[in-house]
């Protein structure tokens, strides 16, 4: 007998860069409905809906990507391809596992409770610092202090370098977005330099005289184990502070916005601080700061009679998927109410699932708190929520809010 091939009546599209980077919300609800994916111009498929995305974060047909991405846009050395090559972030199985257990045990759950109010005092601080004046720069002068300040007290980082280290992440995390250009990249290979730099002197100092710190702790623990290469020790240091600076200061920015926006809802906090966490888990929902999950296929994957062949890159959208009606009804609405699973999706699942995803859940709903828990209220100051990308970490405009 023979084999009938179905043929789909409707392939998918290969689009640009800047074709998604302009309205990716509309572009992702465009197509979700008929496709399971949409092809970027550098080969990328990117997964729309929210049954696939959640199924292949921990498909065995796909693994984490490691330099793929990099490789696909012209990258083959230097810094750059340094810190994907050696960073828990690009690795999988045994060699995944052996760069992330020297740091699983510091962002536990339990370990970061233990600095919620820590967190909420800075908040409040920071928030108060400026009731004296009519506007509060958002994302300047409240969100990239917060997570920062935090980080730095976690590690054992003098509070006297926490300009200076975050500025140089915020340079160097602009390679996981979707808006560098060729022309961006000597000038994150020099960022990338001096924060490998960096870092490796945070090691070479606590090696020499040991304080009791995380990085003590951190560099013991490596030495005594004897499983990571000297660059390999530097460079998941390099990853923690990426990761534990420009995300969430992102995703405090864009929270607020979108609470702003909405005076009701910005109210209703007010009243019921018990609404604080559903609504930290809706505005990720809705606008989140990091918008897709970088997969390799390593054996070839039908979806909906569309073929993914072995070798290429998956980005598992998240960004569509928080919108996919079929998991999220009405999903246009901000609804603090609504039923979510119990574990976010836009921290990622599996072995590669968010390693600071306590802290960084602790930072939103403390940043949240501060605000709308102080003395005067915060209102719009006429700008628009403005967050640019449809994939990798997301970035936020500078917004303004001012106090009454």
């Amino acid at each position: 007998m023979t084999k009938t091939t179905v043929m789909p009546s409707v392939l998918p599209p290969t689009l640009s860069f800047a074709d998604l980077n302009i309205q990716p919300h509309d572009t992702f609800a465009t197509y979700r409905p008929s496709l399971p994916f949409v092809r970027r111009e550098d080969g990328a498929y990117l997964i729309l809906r929210a049954s696939d995305v959640q199924a292949l974060a921990k498909d065995p047909r796909t693994k984490q990507v490691e330099t793929q991405l990099l490789a696909a846009r012209g990258i083959s050395g230097g810094p750059i391809m340094d810190l994907f090559s050696n960073s828990m972030l690009f690795s999988n199985d045994e060699t995944h596992r052996r760069r992330r257990q020297p740091l699983a045990k510091c962002f536990s759950f339990r370990m970061m409770e233990g600095i919620r109010r820590d967190v909420r005092l800075l908040a409040e601080d920071l928030a108060s610092r400026r009731l004296d004046g009519d506007k509060l720069r958002l994302r300047d002068d409240f969100a990239s202090a917060i997570p920062s300040i935090t980080l730095a007290g976690i590690l054992g980082i003098d509070s006297s370098d926490v300009p200076l280290f975050t500025s140089i992440a915020y340079r160097v995390s602009k390679i996981l977005t979707t808006s560098w250009t060729d022309e961006d990249i000597p000038g994150i290979e020099v960022a990338a330099r001096e924060l490998e730099a960096y870092c490796s002197d945070l090691i070479a100092d606590r090696r020499r005289s040991p304080k009791g710190d995380f990085i003590s702790e951190y560099v013991a623990s490596v030495d005594q184990d004897a499983n990571l290469s000297a660059m390999e020790a530097i460079m998941q240091l390099v990853s923690i502070v990426i990761g534990g600076t420009d995300t969430t200061r992102a995703a405090i920015v864009i929270q607020t916005g979108l609470l702003l926006e909405r005076a009701d809802l910005w109210e209703a906090l007010r009243k019921d601080e018990n609404l604080i966490v559903p609504a930290v888990a809706e505005a990720l929902r809705v606008e989140p700061a990091v918008a897709s999950i970088p997969r390799l296929v390593v054996r070839d994957i039908e979806l909906d009679q569309h073929f993914i062949p072995s070798g290429s890159v998956l980005l598992l959208s998240t960004m569509s998927a928080l919108r996919d009606p079929e998991a999220f009804p009405d999903p246009e609405r901000f609804d603090l109410y609504r039923e979510r699973p119990r574990w976010h999706p836009v921290y990622g699942d599996g072995p590669h699932r968010c390693l600071g995803q306590a802290l960084a859940q602790l930072e939103l709903e403390e940043a949240l708190r501060a605000l709308v828990g102080s003395r005067h209220r915060l209102l719009p100051a006429g700008q628009q929520l403005n967050v640019h990308g449809h994939a990798g970490i997301r970035q936020v405009d500078e917004l303004e809010a001012r106090w009454t």
